[in-house]
């Protein structure tokens, strides 16, 4: 059935994965026209593909039609791709979409320390996203999607699951203290003037 989680799916935060996404939106997705003439049967792969071609990230039009990117990101609920599959979609830097899908659902569905390991590297991507809000497009980036799914309670209107606060890793050691990208830079420049330095003596 199109509606049903795969039988191999295992639990996420307690619960089925379809049911971190509200019950009442999650009947309009599978009511929704996108859900039923186009995520049927679709694989991991077949989600990968459409994701590459999406519009928008969002919610709903303005029509409050369920958007693509939250069918997509329903349909990846039920499929439950593993963890290596799930680490490519990121990791790849071709299609910013695909990328925008992918984190969404590693925030859901992941633990605090993954997250942060895996989310906080993006900060980099500052690519540009279409992004539907209250049935107005905006124009954002990777990297604040990222900053919204590691600081905000939820993201188009879908509630994420708690997140250990950071600052509570770093007090158990299990992980280091972030540096910001212009502390990052900072000491790439440093290590440069260093190298330089030591080859014109």
């Amino acid at each position: 059935m199109a509606n049903r989680t795969v039988s191999t799916a295992e639990a996420i935060h307690g619960t089925n994965p379809q049911f971190l996404i509200d019950k009442i939106f999650r009947e309009r997705i599978y009511n929704s026209r996108y859900w039923k003439e186009h995520c049927f049967g679709l694989t991991v792969t077949g989600v990968m593909e459409k994701a590459v071609d999406l519009p928008a990230i969002g919610r709903e039009t303005s029509s409050q039609r369920p958007m693509e990117f939250v069918c997509l990101l329903l349909k990846l609920l039920q499929l439950q791709p593993d963890r290596p599959m799930l680490d490519a979609l990121i990791d790849q830097e071709d299609f910013k979409y695909l990328r925008a899908l992918a984190i969404f659902y590693f925030r859901l569905t992941q633990p605090s320390l993954d997250i942060y390991m895996k989310l906080e590297p993006l900060y980099r991507d500052y690519r540009k996203l279409r992004t539907v809000e209250q049935g107005s497009v905006l124009i954002t980036h990777v990297d604040e999607l990222v900053n919204a799914l590691l600081t905000e309670n939820s993201v188009f209107l879908i509630t994420l699951p708690h997140l250990t606060r950071r600052m509570l890793l770093e007090d158990a050691g299990e992980i280091a203290p972030r540096l910001s990208p212009l502390d990052e830079d900072e000491d790439e420049d440093e290590d440069e003037d260093t190298s330089s330095n030591g080859s014109s003596n």
